[in-house]
């Protein structure tokens, strides 16, 4: 067996076990005021965090192109309250502009 299948075999067990804690621990634990608030920023700070590593990143190294202007202005759709389609067209555009002009 090699490194790499030792690696997804140990990780698909802690996950199994993980899982298997959060049926196993009480309600008062669960139903607590801060952990629901935790919770609740849970999937915005992993999602942030994708759209940083993608956008900055290239092949292991930090990079400033055209995906960050995209993000920029559709950062700034999102704050101008614009739809989704506006600010993804208005990200698109934006991107393709950079790409094609600098």
């Amino acid at each position: 067996m090699s490194q790499l299948w030792a690696a997804v075999i140990g990780a698909s067990a802690l996950c199994f076990l993980l899982k298997l804690l959060g049926y196993s621990l009480p309600e008062s634990f669960l139903s607590n005021p801060r952990l629901q608030r935790i919770n609740a920023l849970i999937p915005v700070v992993l999602l942030s965090a994708l759209v940083a590593s993608q956008t900055l990143t290239k092949e292991s190294s930090v990079i400033v192109d055209h995906r960050l202007a995209g993000v920029l202005v559709a950062a700034l759709a999102l704050k101008m309250r614009a739809s989704f389609p506006v600010m993804m067209v208005a990200a698109a555009v934006t991107s393709a502009t950079v790409y094609n002009f600098i």
